[in-house]
């Protein structure tokens, strides 16, 4: 790409002679001329340009194209439109000329007409840090500059703040229509190089964000997306912002974009369309269910619905505690997840009857809450459920019912790595499946799952005074740990919510 760089201040135009001083190291190095790209600033346009004469009048060979890509004034000043992103498609575009062996002023020719067919347009939600200065502007949190250039300037337009999509096409409007004098004359049909362009202070997650939605905008109005460039090309040192440029291509233009460089920053992509390639997939059949063993809407099913209404109804009644529990050790939504599990539970049984298989029934609801539950709470009960639903696909007896439980303490302990004693909603359950240890006796009744229940009550209320081996609550000092873990509180709230509907229907 470029052979050399010539630096000044922030935001300022280098000096003419450090420019001058560089041609002449080029100059030295033995090549046939140099071309200087220049953005359309004054400072640059003034100081390029009379390094420029100086070094002809040295007889160094010498051109210049001054690029003005930005898209966002309706109007033409006298100025121009300022250089900004597109810049760097010029530098790419001019050094695959130059190595292709095209001369000068062939060279100087194709960039100046590649420049025309750019455009570039820039948002931030606020302006940049300029060392030892205070901010160029001021925006209010719910407000957005359009059309901002890579100075810290302000924009042309101050908008409200709205979501990825609707600034995405906001900017692209601007940019495509006629009425704005200085737009890229794209319309359904045409092909064009994409450019997402990080101002500076954005994460990757979000230049992701705005990227996508560009494509599905652009894709929307019938126009094909040849390459995108996503990443930091063009900063305006901490700015929190993006900029969009569209370059009109044609296969040769294309190939120059495609060559290869040796420019450490330019994106490796993958030289084929946007456009056309399969981004995403459906998601494969879910698995042939075995038919339900039990009539749906039977005593079995209505026991099971019962169960699970008293469980979510616990679970939603104890969202302010667990959430009160949870800012002690981790980030304050144990509730919150619980809740969303419940809610989901809610929904589901809304929909119809549950199976009565107790095997379909946890296997359905592992996949409905590593769906919805979220956190690694969601993973741990997803994991539970699935394990403890395989035992019960023989035999529901109560020894089966033990088994259950113990494959899904072993599940939970194999994939969590958490062990009893390490503070966690394992030690609840741990307790609760050595009591139902008893089912795999003979004789064995529902009062084997009252002592069950009040030890698992008693192993959460111990974990107040466990130091945490395991899950969030292992990085916080154990001295500010003296409340009982919540997942160990929700699991045995879980079980006496079970228990308390059986022992009802016994009565």
């Amino acid at each position: 790409m470029l052979t050399g760089v010539i630096a000044g201040a922030v935001f300022t135009s280098p000096a003419v002679g450090s420019i001058l001083a560089a041609i002449r190291a080029v100059a030295q190095a033995g090549t046939v001329g140099t071309l200087l790209i220049v953005k359309n600033y004054t400072g640059d346009r003034l100081n390029f340009g009379l390094a420029r004469e100086q070094a002809r009048a040295e007889g160094i060979p010498v051109e210049m194209v001054v690029i003005g890509d930005d898209s966002a004034f309706t109007v033409l000043k006298k100025a121009g439109r300022r250089g900004l992103c597109g810049t760097v498609l010029i530098h790419k575009v001019a050094g695959a000329l130059a190595e292709a062996g095209a001369g000068l002023e062939e060279i100087t020719d194709r960039v100046s007409e590649v420049a025309k067919a750019m455009g570039t347009l820039g948002v931030s939600l606020s302006s940049c840090s300029v060392p030892g200065s205070k901010p160029t502007f001021e925006l209010s949190a719910d407000e957005v500059e359009l059309g901002l250039g890579i100075h810290g300037e302000a924009g042309v337009h101050r908008i409200k703040m709205a979501t990825a999509d609707e600034i995405v096409a906001l900017m692209l409007d601007h940019m495509t229509s006629s009425s704005n004098v200085s737009h890229v004359p794209v319309r359904s049909g045409s092909s064009v190089v994409l450019m997402v362009n990080n101002l500076g202070g954005l994460s990757f997650l979000e230049l992701g964000i705005i990227a996508d939605a560009a494509v599905r905008s652009l894709e929307g109005r019938g126009v094909k997306i040849a390459r995108a460039l996503v990443g930091t090309f063009m900063s305006a040192l901490d700015m929190p912002g993006i900029s969009l440029t569209l370059l009109l291509v044609d296969e040769p233009l294309l190939k120059l974009i495609d060559a290869e460089t040796t420019a450490l920053a330019w994106p490796n992509v993958a030289k084929v369309s946007v456009t056309g390639r399969k981004r995403c997939r459906a998601a494969p059949a879910k698995p042939l269910e075995a038919p339900d063993s039990t009539a749906a809407g039977g005593a079995a099913s209505k026991q099971m619905v019962l169960v699970l209404e008293r469980v979510c109804a616990t679970l939603l009644g104890l969202e302010e505690r667990l959430n009160a529990l949870d800012r002690a050790a981790g980030d304050g939504d144990c509730g919150t997840t619980h809740s969303c599990a419940a809610r989901a539970i809610q929904g589901w049984l809304k929909e119809g009857p549950p199976p009565a298989s107790p095997a379909q029934l946890l296997s359905k609801l592992a996949l409905l809450l590593l769906e919805k539950m979220g956190g690694s709470s969601g993973a741990l009960y997803g994991l539970f459920l699935t394990a403890a639903a395989q035992p019960l696909k023989a035999k529901t007896d109560l020894p089966a019912w033990s088994a259950a439980m113990d494959a899904g303490l072993e599940a939970m302990q194999k994939y969590g790595k958490a062990a009893p004693g390490d503070r966690t909603m394992l030690d609840s359950l741990w307790a609760a499946g050595q009591e139902l240890q008893a089912w795999k006796s003979p004789g064995a009744n529902l009062q084997i799952l009252s002592k069950a229940v009040k030890s698992a009550e008693a192993a959460a209320e111990a974990t107040r005074n466990m130091e945490a081996g395991a899950g969030r609550a292992s990085y916080i000092s154990s001295a500010r740990l003296d409340q009982p873990d919540p997942g160990a509180v929700a699991a045995a709230a879980i079980l006496r919510a079970i228990l308390e509907v059986l022992q009802s229907q016994e009565a």
